[in-house]
């Protein structure tokens, strides 16, 4: 059976991967429906030998899709998912807009796929760092029983668009030529530096971003009593994103069990041979499905704690992929 895909927010960075994911992967697809703004609407996406058209996303945009992935921004997702549920059109959701709503399954496919069977029209895609950080910790809280982590990202300007990828490539050349450093995306220089703040700042001190990875991941997991600390680093590097951990377990942890439950989990693989300098590094995994784990070790604070380091791509397993495995979980089940 092939569907009708529409993909809302087509020509920025995360819907373009969408487009070479769903074909790479063959998602069986009927008609591909390319969505955007009003100021796109007439430009053409390819992909291989094929061409699209962009159209401008109105209410009507939709009827006829079975499913649409929306990757413009928590506004538009507002303007626009009811009317595509209304439309018959299941909504897969990037942005933020439904995360923490009660109706609203939050899913990555390889921890609470069953929460995706309950939607009724619209299912969350987590924060990028949530997924990437959860996919590390998630086989070790089915080993030993997790209670709390402290976590630190390293985001790529990838988790910024197409702008912030543009403005890391500009400040380097201009910092090699001499030339003016500007600033357009991040409130300072993100070129050779590191910025500790990524989204808006809280009454509390923390922004909203470090939030998320409690919140969502309260709700991935249905572990209301999870604690988490985490600061959020905007650092100089294209795409994927690193999460540092350490995490607190219920029950005595050893590395050696620590490595064989990351071996055996889907989506992540183990990448941790100090002894000849392998552990996870973005360059490694851009563009790759799975994600990194390594750094593996017994935590100094923590009695039943492990410390650990998290490498995955933003843009696939962060956003368009887990989207995707979404889709393709309710295919194969007959649920789509």
């Amino acid at each position: 059976m092939a569907y009708n895909i529409g993909i809302l927010g087509a020509t920025g960075a995360v819907g373009q991967e969408i487009i070479r994911l769903l074909h790479e992967r063959k998602f069986p697809i009927g008609e591909l429906r390319l969505l955007a703004s009003a100021r796109s609407a007439g430009k053409t996406q390819s992909y291989g030998d094929q061409t699209w058209t962009i159209q401008e996303a109105t209410p009507d945009s939709f009827a006829g899709l079975d499913v649409c992935i929306f990757s413009a921004g928590a506004d538009q997702s507002k303007l626009f998912a009811q009317e595509a549920v209304k439309r018959g059109c299941l909504v897969i959701d990037n942005s933020s807009a439904f995360r923490m709503e009660d109706a609203v399954p939050l899913v990555v496919p390889e921890i609470n796929p069953e929460a995706a069977f309950k939607h009724q029209g619209i299912i969350a895609n987590p924060n990028c760092s949530t997924i990437i950080t959860l996919m590390g910790l998630y086989p070790l809280h089915q080993a030993f029983g997790l209670k709390s982590i402290v976590a630190s990202t390293y985001q790529a300007v990838s988790g910024s668009g197409a702008g912030g990828i543009v403005e890391l490539e500009q400040q380097a050349r201009a910092w090699a030529e001499g030339g003016e450093m500007v600033k357009k995306v991040y409130p300072h220089q993100i070129a050779f530096n590191l910025i500790p703040h990524v989204d808006k700042f809280l009454d509390d001190g923390y922004t909203k971003e470090e939030m998320k990875m409690l919140n969502e991941g309260r709700k991935i997991m249905g572990m209301s009593a999870l604690k988490v600390s985490c600061t959020c680093v905007r650092v100089p590097v294209f795409r994927a994103h690193c999460i540092s951990v350490s995490a607190d377990f219920e029950r005595p942890v050893s590395v050696a069990a620590a490595r064989e439950a990351i071996a055996g989990f889907a989506g992540v693989e183990l990448v941790d041979d100090t002894a000849n300098l392998k552990y996870p590094m973005p360059l490694d995994y851009s563009e790759v499905v799975n994600c990194g784990v390594g750094r593996i070790r017994k935590d100094q604070v923590f009695e039943n704690g492990l410390a650990l380091w998290v490498t995955g791509d933003q843009v696939w397993k962060g956003a368009a992929l887990n989207a995707i495995q979404i889709a393709e979980l309710l295919h194969e089940k007959g649920r789509l």
